[in-house]
């Protein structure tokens, strides 16, 4: 039988302003995600924002550049620095880039992502553009396990956001944000309540 006392390590990849990030880092401080612990926040971009804001909460922070290399040379010391600090799941939170069939192997059903569409509509870049285009009357957000197909993995969870007639990217993204910051540690609450009895 698993053990109560059993922590989660939780690691999160960002390549901006990290607030999905903040939102889980809270999220577990606060026990709204239990039995988890952030060990290591990680940006391919030395700049980002998030970093600082996660600095500011006693977290560990690495920057990994991607700096010439392949994509696969870049996973690898990143699956190193997971590997190193224990981590059990991996969070996806504004991280700018594709992942390598490697990684995905290394922690295949631990990896999760956060999209601002109702998945399976409007995946990769702009999808608050794609669905005001596509004169979407309901758009949201999707959380999702990462695979090697692009925004497709298995669905987790999902929050609507009704799109306004006087909507513009900017007022929709905005809201849909609201949403991420509520589903993101929403879902992780229930993968990690899987994993734990899985242990």
């Amino acid at each position: 039988m698993a053990s109560e006392s059993r922590r989660f390590c939780i690691a999160i990849l960002i390549s901006g302003r990290g607030s999905n990030m903040m939102a889980l880092a809270d999220a577990v401080r606060d026990g709204t995600i239990s039995n988890a612990e952030i060990s290591v926040v990680i940006s391919d971009q030395p700049n980002a924002a998030g970093l600082e804001k996660a600095e500011e909460r006693g977290i560990e922070t690495l920057v990994i550049k991607r700096g010439g290399r392949t994509r696969e040379e870049h996973d690898h010391e990143i699956i190193a620095a997971l590997r190193a600090r224990h981590v059990d799941l991996v969070c996806l939170a504004g991280y700018m880039r594709i992942l390598s069939h490697e990684f995905i192997e290394a922690y295949r059903g631990r990896i999760l992502n956060i999209h601002p569409s109702l998945l399976p509509l409007f995946r990769g870049l702009e999808p608050q553009k794609q669905a005001l285009d596509h004169g979407a009357k309901t758009s949201g957000c999707t959380v999702h396990y990462v695979d090697e197909t692009l925004d497709g993995g298995p669905i987790i969870a999902q929050h609507e956001v009704p799109v306004l007639e006087d909507d513009t990217v900017e007022s929709l993204a905005a809201r849909i944000l609201v949403e991420e910051h509520k589903l993101y540690p929403e879902a992780v609450k229930q993968v990690l309540t899987q994993l734990h009895q899985q242990a």
